[in-house]
C-alpha cells in the first residue's frame, strides 16, 4: 500500500523531501500557512496554522509525520509557538487518533548545544543551551521522546544551499573570518537535509531500529576561516577585512555524524567543498562550465 507522509511547515526542505518522497511511491501532503508555494510540486496541499487547534484536527491520519515548522521571527513568543507548543498540540492530535502515525520526526536544531570551545559533540553531549532558542527547541525534543507516539528528532547544523547563499556573499564583499583562535563552523546542505529525512523514514517503514535522536552535520566541521578562504579561492576574490563574529550568534563546536554514517546514510554533499561548489555554480556566482 502507498505510505502517507504529512509533512507540517512544508517549506523549501519540506518541499525538496516531499519531491524524493514522492518518487519514492509515497503520497505527501504538505501544510504551511502560503500553500500556493506548493503548486506544480507533487504534494498535496493543506492550509495550516500550526496555532489552529480546529486545523489541527481537521488534518488527515498519516503513517509518517514531520514536524519542519520554523518560527516567523527570532523572538521567544514565536519560537515558543512554533516549538514546543505547536509541537505538543501535533502529538496530542494525532496520539489521540485511532490510526495512529508509524512515527513522528522532529526537525531540530544543533542550537541545543552549548559548548563554544571547539569541543567535539555528538548525541550524547550535553544539551545545556543559553539562548531562548536552544532551550525551546530543547524542550520541543524532549516532549517528543517522552511522548507515547513513536518519535526522532534531528538535530541539523546550519543549513546552506541555493538562496542560502550569505556566506558566498560576505566573501564576495572581500570579508573573511578570523583565522585565529579557529572557530569550527558545521553545515549541511538542504539536499542532505531532505536526504537524511527521507533515508530515517525507509528505515522506520522497514521495521529497522532508530535511535531517538541523529545529529545532522556534513563529514567536515572546519573552521570558518578555512571555509571563507575556500569560497574566496573558487570566486577569485581578495578578503582585506577580518570579521570577527561572521555569524549571528556565536559558537565554535565541532559536530560527530557518525551515528547518522552507520544508519547507512551516504552524503550527496560529504564536505562544504561539493556543496558551497553547487551553489556557486546554481547561483551564477561562477561559470557552470568551470572545472575545479
Amino acid at each position: 500500500m502507498k505510505k502517507t507522509t504529512l509533512i507540517l511547515g512544508c517549506g523549501d526542505i519540506g518541499t525538496q523531501l516531499g519531491k524524493q518522497l514522492i518518487e519514492a511511491g509515497h503520497r505527501v501532503i504538505g501544510a504551511r500557512r502560503n500553500v500556493e508555494a506548493l503548486a506544480g510540486t507533487g504534494i498535496e496541499a493543506v492550509a495550516l496554522d500550526i496555532t489552529d487547534e480546529a486545523a489541527l484536527a481537521a488534518l488527515p491520519d498519516a503513517d509518517i509525520v514531520i514536524y519542519t515548522v520554523t518560527a516567523d521571527r527570532f523572538e521567544e513568543s514565536a519560537y515558543e509557538a512554533a516549538y514546543p507548543m505547536g509541537l505538543k498540540s501535533v502529538l496530542q492530535t494525532f496520539g489521540a487518533r485511532e490510526k495512529k502515525p508509524e512515527r513522528v520526526f522532529f526537525v531540530s536544531s544543533t542550537s541545543v548545544y552549548a559548548q563554544q570551545g571547539g569541543e567535539e559533540v555528538d548525541e550524547t553531549s550535553v544539551t545545556e543551551p543559553h539562548g531562548f532558542s536552544g532551550i525551546l527547541m530543547r524542550e520541543a525534543e524532549q516532549a517528543l521522546l517522552a511522548h507515547d507516539l513513536p518519535g526522532t528528532a534531528i538535530r541539523f547544523s546550519g543549513i546552506y544551499g541555493p538562496g542560502r547563499d550569505r556566506l558566498i556573499r560576505q566573501v564576495s564583499e572581500g570579508r573573511i573570518a578570523a583565522a585565529n583562535p579557529p572557530m569550527y563552523s558545521n553545515r549541511i546542505h538542504r539536499d542532505d537535509c531532505a536526504g537524511v529525512i527521507a533515508h530515517l523514514i525507509q528505515l522506520a517503514l522497514d521495521g529497522k531500529p532508530l535511535e531517538p535522536v541523529y545529529l545532522a552535520s556534513d563529514c567536515d566541521s572546519a573552521p570558518l576561516h578555512e571555509v571563507m578562504a575556500w569560497i574566496a579561492g573558487r570566486l577569485k576574490v581578495e578578503t582585506p577585512e577580518v570579521i570577527q563574529s561572521p555569524l549571528r550568534r556565536r559558537s565554535s563546536k565541532r559536530c560527530n555524524n557518525r551515528l547518522l554514517l552507520e544508519s547507512g546514510y551516504t552524503f550527496r554533499y560529504p564536505t562544504f567543498r561539493e556543496g558551497y561548489e553547487d551553489v556557486l555554480r546554481q547561483g551564477g556566482f561562477i561559470p557552470a562550465a568551470e572545472s575545479v
